[in-house]
């Protein structure tokens, strides 16, 4: 991650890109071949927070991925340098000739602007693809716009990926996305309920408002410290939603490491929980024998599932 400007030439690339999904990845493929073709960095510039969030925050997006995990995405897909700016109100009142003089020519120095082509920019998002073209000519840039991908079910947006995740259709979400889906969060106590039934979890202390898929179980990779060189992951079978067996808990999500041993203890510890795939609904069991059965079911399950991934 970065917030220093550019000191020479760059392609730049533009946008939230939140989740790097396919369609942002074909962007990016244009603008990596841009950069390579002209012997300059591709740069990409985009906002945290959400743009949405400070100009609309009551109809903000729920998020894809935190603002580390969408850098490590980027850095993943070739981009050489990140520059996150903070999406304030002042600039959010930047005009489309403001933002193009401030951010991608004094900052960037920007030889060439990769986007996709519905791409806006500027304050009210007054300005589009051909203005930033014709913005390029007075200014030394030229601009490369990108067409949406889409497939049988139409564009791959975004909008389209929440929508999966949240009726926890993550199979699918993960072809969009060419990943699993990812929740994070810090591993916190809870009512320690699975280890009395010899299925100890780690129940994710989420923060902010993470897209998390719909209440169920579901076979996942649970990643110990993601970002670091000394990361771990086991597969797991993970729980989301609110014990209705039980007395009814806050939302939780929860993740069985399996095979990785009952003394397992994460407390305190960043995880990450990539949803490979749904097993079942959550519903509330007659028995607690009978709740066991099910989980390790569940577990047997998760198990051959992610064995072929």
């Amino acid at each position: 991650m970065s917030t220093e400007p550019s000191s020479g030439g760059s392609v730049v690339s533009i946008g939230v890109f939140d989740g790097v999904h396919r369609g942002h990845r074909v962007v990016l493929s244009v603008a990596r071949a841009e950069a390579d073709a002209r012997g300059v960095p591709l740069i990409v510039v985009t906002f945290d927070p959400h743009p949405m969030a400070v100009l609309r925050p009551d109809s903000a997006p729920v998020p894809l991925a935190t603002v580390v995990q969408r850098v490590h995405l980027l850095e993943a897909a070739g981009v050489d340098r990140v520059d996150v700016l903070t999406f304030d109100q002042a600039l959010s009142h930047l005009t489309p000739e403001e933002f193009v003089d401030h951010v991608l020519v004094d900052r960037e120095h920007a030889q060439c602007i990769v986007v996709g082509e519905n791409f806006r920019f500027g304050r009210g998002a007054a300005g589009g693809v051909a203005d930033l073209a014709a913005l390029g000519v007075a200014r030394g840039f030229t601009v490369r716009p990108v067409a949406l991908e889409a497939d049988d079910a139409g564009a791959v947006s975004s909008t389209r990926v929440r929508s999966l995740v949240d009726e926890g259709n993550v199979d699918e979400a993960a072809r969009a996305l060419t990943r699993p889906h990812r929740v994070e969060g810090i591993v916190v106590h809870g009512d320690h309920r699975g280890r009395e039934l010899g299925y100890p979890t780690a129940n994710l202390g989420v923060t902010g408002r993470p897209s998390i898929p719909a209440d169920g179980v579901y076979a996942a990779w649970l990643i110990v410290e993601p970002y670091q060189a000394h990361s771990q992951r086991w597969p797991a079978a993970v729980s989301v939603g609110t014990n209705p067996t039980f007395d009814e808990v806050p939302r939780r999500v929860e993740a069985y490491a399996i095979d990785a041993g009952n003394d397992l203890d994460l407390y305190g510890q960043h995880v990450a929980v990539d949803f490979v795939s749904r097993l079942r609904s959550m519903h509330a069991f007659d028995s607690i024998d009978a709740l066991i059965e099910q989980m390790a079911l569940d577990v047997s399950q998760a198990r051959e599932l992610l064995a072929l991934r």
